[in-house]
């Protein structure tokens, strides 16, 4: 196989002494697979390996990959992301992917902690109880959203203004206000499992807003959507883009 030098380091470097049992069995699709993952789209920009691993293994639950997910899992903890930074993008999934599908992963997860020695279960990582979590919910959704929050509660219609309270005190009070990783990376991650789900343009709107309000500009956005097109694929790479150019136009 013609696997570059740079794409063999790029490798070696998230899964030390690993032997493939692809590149035995489809030696051509993964000499192109990693020499375009590995070593083109690494090179396309300077986005640290710590941050892609983590938007990359956000990913695979969006797309339900529990293979590639334990891969990218045992990646991050080889190359110094916590075991709290992992467990905690495995728990954001659940309000944007729903626990049905996640639960599999947060099983697999735990297994590869066990393996590795790890203890469970992890320091807690809430911020809130169940008397402040709707305050510090609305708190970061206008931290991140601005005052459109206002709006959407003012617009909502009233048999469906439940549904707002649950955004506020379950997704971003029980979820997004959470210890262990900052909001600026809860945000990548969070558009990263809409990416890979796909069907979810309105939501990937809101949230290319939502990490350009906390400091994500235009190009950081255009590095995640690169590094995520050999996992997600050109389908919904492209309907990423769609949203970035509708809601942050060059």
């Amino acid at each position: 196989m013609s696997i570059s030098e740079k794409a063999q380091k790029n490798h070696e470097e998230l899964w030390p002494g690993y032997q493939s049992k692809a590149a035995q069995t489809d030696p051509e699709l993964i000499e192109v697979f990693d020499n375009f993952a590995f070593c083109e789209v690494i090179d396309h920009d300077n986005m640290d390996a710590k941050t892609r691993v983590i938007m990359i293994l956000a990913s695979t639950i969006g797309s339900q990959a529990l293979t590639e997910f334990k891969m990218m899992a045992n990646a991050a903890l080889n190359i110094g992301i916590t075991p709290v930074e992992v467990k905690e993008i495995v728990y954001q999934a659940v309000p944007y992917v729903g626990v049905a599908k996640v639960i599999d992963f947060l099983y697999s997860v735990n297994e590869i902690f066990t393996e590795r020695g790890i203890k469970l279960p992890l320091e807690g990582q809430s911020s809130t109880t169940m008397e402040t979590r709707f305050e510090k919910g609305l708190a970061k959704q206008k931290e991140i959203f601005g005052d459109m929050i206002d709006q959407l509660y003012q617009n909502s219609p009233k048999d469906l203004l439940h549904i707002q309270h649950y955004l506020t005190a379950n997704c971003f009070g029980d979820y997004v206000t959470r210890n262990g990783l900052n909001v600026r990376t809860r945000e990548m991650a969070t558009l990263s499992f809409l990416i890979a789900l796909g069907g979810t343009e309105s939501q990937m709107k809101g949230h290319i807003r939502g990490n350009a309000n906390v400091g994500n500009n235009r190009q950081t956005l255009i590095n995640l959507m690169t590094q995520l097109l050999p996992y997600v694929g050109y389908p919904r790479v492209l309907n990423a883009i769609a949203c970035l150019n509708e809601v942050l136009p060059k």
